[in-house]
């Protein structure tokens, strides 16, 4: 009883909130009357733009990039928002790309028959000599391609 009380008392404070917020718009919205084109039309208009003497003057010092660490680079791959915390939503959103593609039906779960049919047909593109065995040669191919370094292969 209390609940349908307490939930009735919110329902109507926010339907009064509402309506000042409305009728304080409406007034706002309300522009101020045109000017009167009879009224004596005086504009004084700058001479020229305002010059500074700009050769004393000094901005303030670029930011300095710092070198992240390979863990400080893996922990922002999940951290998108920069709060150094990382949530549950954070760390599976890196994950929902791989979940579509094995989501052929596009319905949001995940059967047997759909996990089964994606590691088949992978496993079927490993196994170059069709033996349904893998060599180590074979399953090598499977592996992700290396990253390249974005440092020069020589210091010169």
């Amino acid at each position: 009883m209390n609940r349908v009380l307490l939930g009735a008392f919110g329902a109507l404070l926010l339907a009064t909130l509402g309506l000042f917020w409305m009728q304080g718009r409406a007034q706002v919205e309300q522009a101020a009357p045109p000017p009167d084109p009879d009224a004596e039309e005086v504009s004084e208009e700058p001479e020229g733009l305002p010059t500074a003497d700009v050769a004393d003057l000094e901005g303030p010092a670029p930011p300095e990039a710092s070198e992240l660490t390979r863990e400080q680079r893996r922990f922002f791959r999940y951290d998108r928002n920069r709060d150094l915390k990382i949530t549950r939503n954070e760390m599976l959103s890196t994950r929902t790309s791989a979940f579509r593609r094995l989501d052929t039906d596009g319905n949001n779960l995940l059967t047997f028959e759909e996990w089964a049919v994606a590691t088949s047909s992978r496993f079927e593109e490993m196994d170059g000599d069709g033996d349904n065995e893998l060599t180590q040669a074979e399953f090598a191919t499977s592996a992700p391609a290396p990253r390249r370094s974005s440092r020069p292969g020589c210091n010169c």
